[in-house]
C-alpha cells in the first residue's frame, strides 16, 4: 500500500468514524432475579482503583474484576501491585486490559501496537501478572471492514512488542476487546487468543458473534459503584498474584 493510498484510507476511515450516528446503548441495570441466567464466571470492569470498593467486592459473589493498564499520562488510575494483591486475597481473579487512545481509528498502527505492548508488559511485570495469562487490548469504537487494516497492523505490533519485551520467551497471551467483527477478525488472524465482546450491541458483528471469552453487559443493580457487569467462559485469561 503506497503512502498516498494509506493516507487517503486513513482520512476516509476517520470520516466514517466521525459520521457514525449510531445511538449509544443506554446502560441497563441487571436485577438480582436476572443474574441466574449467567452460568459461567461473573465479574465487573471498573475504571478506578478497586481498593476503594473492596468491602462491596468482598460480599459480591463475583469471580473476577477487570482493571486497566494505561499510559502513565492518563488521568485514570492503572492497576497497581497493592490493588492486585488485595483482589487476589479475596479470591477474585483479575483480568487486565490496555486502553489508551483506543476510541479513534487514527491511533491504530503497527508502531502504536508495538509501543502499547511494551508499556503493558512493563506494568504487568510490576504487578506480578503470571506468564501465560492474558492482556486484552481495547478497540473502543465501532470498527468494521473499512478500519480492519489499521486494527490488524496494531495487533501485529502488539504481538511483536510482547515477543521483544519477553526476549522471545513465552509471556502474556493477547486478548482483544471490541466489536464482534473485530473480535472475530483478530481471532481468525491468530493475532489474539481471547476476545471480550463490548456491550455496544449495535457495533459491527456484535449481535451474531458467539466466540467471546468475556461478554460485557450493563451494571448490576446490587452494586453502588460505577462499573459494567461481565460474564465469561471457563478460560478467559484471568489470574491471581502471589501475596
Amino acid at each position: 500500500m503506497s503512502n498516498l493510498f494509506r493516507r487517503a484510507a486513513v482520512l476516509a476511515a476517520l470520516a466514517v468514524a466521525a459520521c457514525d450516528t449510531t445511538p449509544a446503548q443506554p446502560p441497563m441495570a441487571i436485577l438480582p432475579a436476572e443474574q441466574s441466567r449467567f452460568l459461567g464466571p461473573r465479574g465487573v470492569d471498573l475504571a478506578t482503583d478497586a481498593s476503594d470498593v473492596i468491602n462491596e467486592l468482598r460480599t459480591s459473589r463475583l469471580d473476577f474484576v477487570a482493571r486497566y493498564y494505561r499510559d502513565p499520562a492518563s488521568r485514570w488510575p492503572a492497576l497497581t501491585p497493592r490493588e492486585a494483591r488485595r483482589l487476589s486475597a479475596l479470591g477474585l481473579n483479575i483480568v487486565t486490559v490496555w486502553e489508551s487512545h483506543s476510541g479513534t481509528v487514527g491511533y491504530f498502527s503497527y508502531a502504536s501496537g508495538y509501543n502499547d505492548a511494551l508499556s503493558a508488559y512493563r506494568q504487568a511485570y510490576a504487578v506480578g501478572q503470571p506468564v501465560g495469562s492474558a492482556i486484552y487490548f481495547a478497540v473502543d469504537f465501532n470498527a468494521g471492514p473499512s478500519q480492519l487494516y489499521y486494527i490488524d497492523q496494531y495487533f501485529r505490533g502488539i504481538n511483536a512488542g510482547l515477543y521483544s519485551a519477553s526476549r522471545g520467551r513465552p509471556a502474556f497471551r493477547v486478548g482483544v476487546y471490541g466489536s464482534g467483527y473485530i473480535c472475530d477478525a483478530m481471532r481468525r488472524a491468530r493475532l489474539a487468543q481471547y476476545s471480550w465482546l463490548s456491550n455496544s450491541t449495535a457495533w459491527a458483528g456484535s449481535q451474531s458473534y458467539a466466540g467471546w471469552n468475556i461478554r460485557q453487559h450493563g451494571p448490576l443493580a446490587t452494586l453502588s459503584f460505577n462499573h459494567d457487569f461481565n460474564d465469561a467462559r471457563a478460560d478467559y485469561g484471568g489470574f491471581r498474584v502471589v501475596n
